[in-house]
């Protein structure tokens, strides 16, 4: 019997590399104890059979942007279990992936629809330093019908705070028994602002949901689920 040690005394130990290269090694989910994949450097092992995959590398490790379809009424969060199973990015998911994800462009709670969330410092820097030129596509779920002079005027001379907002583009996308939906693209007006916009103009919010910012559209990603942003994919 030895002594349990830290696993990335172990890793350093078998690869004769530094610890801090070892901890690289378990963070990118390149090793097994006693054949079950383990991404904690702190962990404690002592007789147990550690191995590090032949394909490791040694490579940095990038931080990820993760997109979800936040339901309605729901704080956003992200489980591991929850992956899309046809998220075509090819990530492996790591543990890590999952730690110090910021979320640069929030949507009240009782919204639902896109939300990003990323350790990635140039897409937190874009999404927050260019915020008033990206454009987010949402839909508003009304009540009853919505003449053209309350579209006139969500599109412009509405303010919030005593503060005049910007011109949007608002058109009427769909009407059904009793319900209408509207068609928000916004520029300068945050998705917050739209409830207000609504009883403004007399309207009665029924249900908003975020369907594109940017370029990045939600796309068929079931509710509750997420997936990885690909690497072409640009907001």
């Amino acid at each position: 019997m030895t002594e349990p040690v830290r696993l990335a005394k172990r890793v350093a130990e078998l690869k004769g590399c530094s610890r801090r290269e070892a901890e690289q090694y378990i963070e990118g989910g390149w090793v097994t104890v006693d054949g079950v994949l383990v991404e904690e450097p702190m962990a404690r092992v002592q007789d147990q059979k550690v191995q590090v995959d032949p394909s490791a590398s040694l490579l940095a490790l990038l931080p990820v942007t993760i997109l979800l379809h936040k339901p309605a009424d729901a704080a956003p969060e992200v489980h591991p279990n929850l992956r899309a199973s046809d998220d075509p990015s090819g990530v492996r998911p790591l543990k890590r992936h999952f730690a110090h994800l910021v979320i640069p462009s929030a949507l009240p709670r009782q919204a639902s629809g896109l939300v990003v969330l990323s350790q990635d410092g140039r897409i937190l820097r874009k999404l927050t330093e260019d915020a008033a030129t990206i454009e987010q596509e949402l839909i508003a779920q009304v009540a009853g019908e919505v003449t053209p002079e309350q579209v006139k005027r969500l599109c412009h001379g509405l303010t919030f705070r005593n503060q005049p907002l910007p011109p949007i583009k608002v058109s009427v996308n769909s009407t059904g028994e009793g319900e209408t939906r509207l068609r928000f693209a916004l520029k300068g007006v945050l998705p917050e602002h739209v409830p207000g916009m609504c009883d403004a103009v007399g309207l009665r919010l029924l249900a908003l949901k975020r369907m594109r910012l940017g370029r990045v559209s939600l796309g068929p990603l079931p509710v509750g689920q997420w997936r990885y942003l690909m690497a072409h994919e640009r907001f």
